[in-house]
């Protein structure tokens, strides 16, 4: 675990975070009007702080241009298809960003330590796998793979506070939970999926994240480097004049059903008893 000394202050954090967010806004912008296409895979470790990070990219992302793509357990008619099938669907088009929360890695994963899968699958896999990424790139998808790494006693201080926090419980699987007891065993599944796709022209970018805030700073600007966006000129927009009344009433108040004003009770109150505190960081 981090000591405190050499966690990102706060405010420092922020401060940089919002001028990223800033430049991943003119990333957006540069994408969508050149019609570029850009994928972004999460990986690594169960509270290794994907998620996090993956929230502070989108937050002032367009979501009709930003997409997160995370999926479910394959169906039984998906368990038949081609493996790689059912996440081409879900590749951008033209103008779009795709950031998948764990992708076709799953099968180098966890699909491989729970026994989800068969030896002989996890080797077509591995042997299908950078030829699938390069015909990506090949068609001119922008593809950055990062893998957050944590150590197991960071981890288990992070599984151990989601299983007291109401917020973050739902987190938690018993897939997750057992990762705990299958360490080694998920650091030889990721050091042999390395040997197989960590390809000079599809590195895997490694995010040290014992501390979240340095993680989701040293992400976003890695992918912000790496991605040869120029900031688009936008046209100027003005507030047109507002038009002179024709008359229009508004409906009565009291013909409509408006929700209770539960703020303006807490206001009268005074009551600020609730606030909540990440206990990961």
């Amino acid at each position: 675990m981090a000591s405190k000394s050499n966690r990102m202050p706060k405010d420092l954090y922020e401060i940089e975070l919002l001028r990223l967010q800033a430049e991943l806004v003119q990333m957006q912008e540069w994408i969508r009007s050149e019609g570029q296409r850009l994928v972004v895979i999460f990986e690594g470790r169960d509270a290794a702080g994907k998620g996090g990070a993956i929230k502070r990219v989108t937050e002032y992302l367009s979501p009709r241009v930003a997409q997160v793509v995370a999926l479910p357990e394959p169906t039984e008619r998906q368990r038949t298809q081609w493996y790689f099938q059912r996440y081409i669907e879900h590749l951008p088009a033209a103008g779009e960003i795709r950031l998948f929360d764990r992708s076709w890695y799953n099968r180098a994963g966890v699909e491989r330590v729970m026994k989800y899968c068969t030896t002989q699958e996890h080797r077509r896999f591995l042997q299908q796998c950078p030829i699938f990424e390069r015909m990506l790139m090949e068609d001119g998808i922008m593809l950055r793979k990062y893998w957050f790494s944590v150590s197991d006693a960071e981890q288990e201080r992070r599984f151990a506070s989601r299983i007291t926090d109401p917020m973050r419980r739902w987190k938690l699987s018993s897939t997750d939970l057992e990762s705990l007891t299958k360490w080694e065993e998920y650091s030889r599944a990721k050091d042999e999926m390395f040997v197989h796709t960590d390809t000079e022209e599809s590195r895997w970018n490694v995010v040290e994240s014992e501390d979240k805030k340095r993680a989701r700073i040293n992400m976003i600007a890695h992918l912000l480097n790496s991605v040869p966006y120029r900031h688009v000129k936008r046209p100027e927009l003005k507030l047109p004049p507002r038009p002179p009344s024709t008359g229009y009433q508004r409906t009565d108040r009291a013909l409509q059903y408006e929700v209770p004003d539960h703020a303006g009770e807490l206001m009268k109150k005074g009551d600020h008893r609730f606030v909540y505190q990440d206990p990961e960081g």
